[in-house]
């Protein structure tokens, strides 16, 4: 590695992970954008995962559902990268999370939740979009599974979606301002496995660089946020983020 990146970075005690799929394609859950990735393949698909066409037609909603109901991220672990993180925590580093991935494989690689800001909210629980009504996001799959492709809230009839942000929709304001409290307060910031296309997440960046953290970004493909950043790394995000929090 790189000695310029390790003296940078070593002793660091307030280091912020901004992660995005990339990161979780080791452990067998395709990415969107990236050369294989399933809105690449399949613009078409995208068109699920905008508000405005899920809330108004209804076949929007059975093609998410479908999606949903035999997703990867249901049997995926956590990779070597997920585990080093969380490794950090484990020794005393103060480290926090902020993904834009709605898998929950920082949490099961042993990150404590409250150390894990979901900004894009999590697959795990669904809601209404009309009453207050939350579920388990097995027992809607289930009802789905069972021939209700386009299942509605059994308490109001309203319309059922995962609780997390589609395209169109704004991210949770308090989320969005602890994250960039801890992109401020942090002194060095990876990005890793993120295409940083998607904003206000990918600003948290900026953020961080203005408040004086080493900004190093790790991903496959160039990101708008390159030319702000430290060190660039194009390597193998399982061997790489491993050697990062080694180093640390």
């Amino acid at each position: 590695m790189n000695e310029e990146l390790v003296d940078r970075i070593r002793g660091a005690r307030r280091i912020a992970v901004l992660t995005g799929a990339g990161i979780s394609t080791g452990s067998g859950i395709p990415d969107y954008r990236g050369p294989e990735g399933v809105w690449t393949r399949d613009p078409a698909a995208a068109n699920a995962f905008t508000l405005e066409n899920f809330m108004s037609d209804p076949a929007a909603r059975r093609q998410f559902w479908r999606t949903y109901a035999r997703h990867a991220a249901w049997r995926a672990e956590p990779n070597a990268a997920h585990r080093a993180v969380a490794g950090l925590d484990r020794e005393g580093v103060a480290v926090r999370v902020l993904t834009q991935n709605i898998d929950g494989l920082h949490q099961r690689a042993g990150l404590a939740a409250r150390k894990v800001l979901e900004l894009h909210g999590s697959m795990r629980t669904a809601v209404c979009t009309r009453c207050p009504a939350r579920f388990e996001t097995a027992e809607v799959l289930a009802r789905v599974e069972g021939g209700d492709e386009d299942p509605s809230c059994p308490h109001c009839g309203g319309i059922v979606k995962l609780d997390i942000v589609l395209f169109g929709q704004n991210l949770d304001a308090d989320v969005l301002g602890h994250a960039r409290n801890i992109a401020a307060a942090s002194r060095l910031f990876l990005a890793v496995g993120s295409s940083l296309m998607v904003e206000p997440a990918a600003s948290l960046c900026t953020l961080a660089v203005r408040a004086g953290a080493t900004l190093v970004i790790v991903n496959r493909d160039p990101t708008p946020y390159d030319a702000v950043a430290a060190f660039v790394l194009r390597e193998n995000i399982e061997d790489v983020v491993p050697e990062l929090c080694a180093a640390v």
